[in-house]
């Protein structure tokens, strides 16, 4: 039995990517193998195609997020049909990851729901959705009533965040570097959208003249200065993106770098980092139509390279998701 899945040759352009024909991979005791409807397209995928990423090895099946239903899982409390989501662990780097048809995961990285949303919907959720809350809690332990700066905000990581952050009772501004998007930054929710031209420090202290109380840096090294900039003494900045591709500081020294008294810390989680009564919580405001987590381009896995091409070129907002079914 052969599976459709999309596999990575080597570090390069998008003809990297080969659709191609493989075994459907086995699953032992502890593993569930899940038949993969759709899978949301990341930064981190990226990163793997363009030679950023360390500790993977090639070809691989690229994808470190992915939904389905179960297939298999031997030993398991998961029964054939139940719908799951699934991410990180070493997916797409150190195991085959969710770009095909099949996957098989360690049980301890699955997450079971029950949804009637479309598959296109379910699979731009679970990893944007993790990162995003690990991030306003973990990363910036935000409060009701405090301001948050998003910087990157039509990622979507972006959307996602502006929208829990704005459930929690903060008050948002939040970026973006192209004017026409400006507008679908305040449609979504976002209190103060700002144009980003590199230094939007001065603007936000003039909606928040003390400066925000905590900021989510998705843009990299470049634009960490001019958000460590735009925080209030004892605020926090949260270090979780690369849409630059930069994420190094280079020379970093502490003192000269980071304003007196503002904090920073960094957020990457992993699937236990989800707790399955959040996903699910989400999962039902989204169907009820009370929240969204921004736009959404679904493709098919046949044009996994257009995709791709899209991430790269950041001609999209919002989400990209790709499904299996031809």
């Amino acid at each position: 039995m052969t599976m459709r899945a999309v596999v990575l040759t080597a570090p390069g352009p998008v003809d990297h990517l080969h659709l191609r024909d493989l075994p459907i991979p086995a699953a032992a005791a502890g593993q569930v193998r899940i038949r993969v409807k759709a899978f949301g397209l990341n930064r981190s995928e990226l990163h793997l195609r363009l030679g950023y990423a360390e500790n993977a090895r090639f070809p691989i099946v690229p994808g470190i997020e992915a939904v389905g239903v179960v297939d298999a899982a031997p030993d398991s409390d998961l029964l054939p049909g139940q719908q799951v989501a699934t991410m990180m662990g070493g997916m797409g780097r150190a195991f085959d990851g969710g770009y095909a048809e099949y996957t098989v995961v360690p049980r301890t990285q699955v997450i079971p729901f029950r949804s009637e949303l479309p598959w296109a919907t379910l699979g731009a959720v679970p990893e944007t959705l993790q990162t995003a809350h690990g991030s306003l809690t973990v990363g910036l332990d935000l409060r009701p009533g405090q301001t948050l700066l998003i910087r990157g905000g039509t990622s979507a990581l972006g959307y996602a965040t502006a929208t829990l952050a704005r459930d929690r009772g903060a008050t948002v501004l939040s970026t973006t570097r192209r004017p026409e998007r400006l507008a679908d930054l305040a449609h979504h929710g976002v209190h103060h959208p700002l144009l980003d031209d590199g230094a939007v420090a001065a603007r936000v202290r003039e909606i928040v003249p003390e400066g925000v109380d905590a900021a989510l840096e998705l843009v990299g090294a470049p634009t960490l200065p001019d958000t460590l900039a735009a925080t209030r003494v004892h605020g926090t900045v949260c270090f979780a993106g690369m849409l630059s591709n930069e994420w190094i500081v280079k020379d970093f020294y502490p003192i000269g770098y980071l304003p007196a008294g503002v904090r920073l810390t960094g957020y990457g989680g992993e699937a236990a980092n989800l707790p399955a009564e959040i996903l699910q919580r989400t999962l039902d405001r989204l169907a009820a139509g009370e929240t969204t987590l921004g736009p959404l381009t679904v493709y098919p896995m046949s044009e996994i390279r257009a995709a791709h091409q899209a991430i790269e070129s950041n001609t999209v907002s919002g989400k990209v998701v790709v499904t299996t079914d031809a």
